[in-house]
């Protein structure tokens, strides 16, 4: 069994105080995009996980599914990495979601739905958002979802700027406390929801609030070369461009050559 893993942007990312639980009250706009990752999930004797060494979310889920089943993990992943890792757009988290799926498929009494959504929220707090379709909303720590209806009509052009050594997100995290980021979350939630129920075509986009987590020049680069909105996503460091049409974002893409690698895609519904 085969499928894509595809890869998220964040919209949005509002991000507030520590729970009780050590994570942060978040409230993030989830959007799929068109590349991916490519997972194969097999039968086998034991489970194993071939094709990127630095996985552990694949096996962890897996191993999750299996508990949650009662039945021995018997299953050979094999992941075609296509994404870059640690960028901030789900790559990791995609790929669990992926052979989650994949592998629950297999199984005599396959998990509902809803438990494998809750399932998922044990390995990773974008981890459902890939289980689902079309954009969501997400609240909580992430993992609280709602559909959006948001115009999918429009390019994206993502950006990985070279040389940028992103700090964990665990580091990013800890940089936004220390400045006290969190200041205003009741205010900031409100407007960011908001601008979300004033979208109705795809330049609207650009009101929603920017990441709360971190910011990138090359925001502004894609802004002045056409961009209706532009920002990184998740804890960064990858920067997307959105834009109305594919020979600007294509004219973009070659102008910031130099600034990093990059890849022009657009939103996609499901995996």
């Amino acid at each position: 069994m085969r499928a894509p893993a595809p890869a998220k942007i964040n919209l949005a990312l509002v991000v507030g105080p520590v729970r009780e639980d050590g994570k942060h009250e978040l409230l993030t706009v989830y959007q799929r995009v068109g590349i991916a990752d490519r997972i194969q999930v097999d039968s086998a004797p034991a489970l194993s996980v071939d094709g990127f060494a630095g996985d552990t979310l694949v096996r962890a889920a897996l191993e999750a599914l299996a508990e949650r089943a009662e039945v021995e993990p018997t299953w050979r992943v094999r992941i075609e990495k296509r994404l870059p890792v640690a960028a901030g757009i789900g790559g990791g988290s995609s790929d669990a979601a992926t052979a989650l799926r994949l592998a629950n498929e297999t199984l005599a009494a396959p998990l509902p739905p809803a438990e494998l959504m809750e399932l998922a929220a044990t390995v990773g707090a974008d981890v459902p958002f890939f289980l689902a379709d079309g954009p969501q909303l997400g609240a909580g720590d992430g993992t609280t979802l709602r559909p959006l209806d948001l115009p999918q009509d429009y390019w994206v052009l993502l950006v990985l700027p070279r040389a940028v050594q992103k700090p964990s997100t665990a580091a990013v995290y800890a940089a936004f406390d220390l400045r006290e980021g969190w200041t205003g979350w009741d205010e900031r939630r409100a407007a960011a929801l908001d601008a979300l129920e004033r979208v109705r075509r795809p330049r609207d986009l650009a009101a929603l609030p920017p990441n709360d987590l971190a910011t990138s020049p090359v925001a502004d680069d894609l802004r002045a070369l056409g961009a209706f909105r532009a920002d990184v996503t998740g804890a960064g460091p990858a920067v997307y461009g959105l834009f109305h049409h594919e020979a600007v974002a294509k004219s973009a893409k070659r102008a910031l050559k130099s600034a990093g690698e990059s890849w022009l895609t657009a939103p996609a519904w499901y995996g």
